[in-house]
């Protein structure tokens, strides 16, 4: 998977695979900070983002406001 410039604006262009676990935090982390509301029907699965979330590197203010939206959408707690 490649993800759209508006993502990863970034060079080089990164290919991910989602089937190794290093890649798919990478792929969070970026579309969680950079991505639109679009983006993030496309790309995050909720339970996933439980899944991941200790693995996941995020800045304070992304993570909490991830961490207020599990709670609220889906009564999950995750510890910010």
């Amino acid at each position: 998977m490649i993800l759209p410039l508006h993502i990863r604006w970034s060079e080089p262009r990164v290919t991910y695979d989602l089937d190794d676990p290093t890649d798919v935090c990478r792929v969070y982390e970026q579309v969680m900070r950079e991505g639109t509301p679009e983006d993030i029907q496309e790309y995050i699965e909720a339970d996933r983002v439980v899944e991941l979330w200790d693995d996941l590197v995020l800045p304070s203010g992304v993570r909490r406001r991830w961490a207020n939206w599990l709670l609220d959408h889906r009564q999950i707690y995750v510890k910010c």
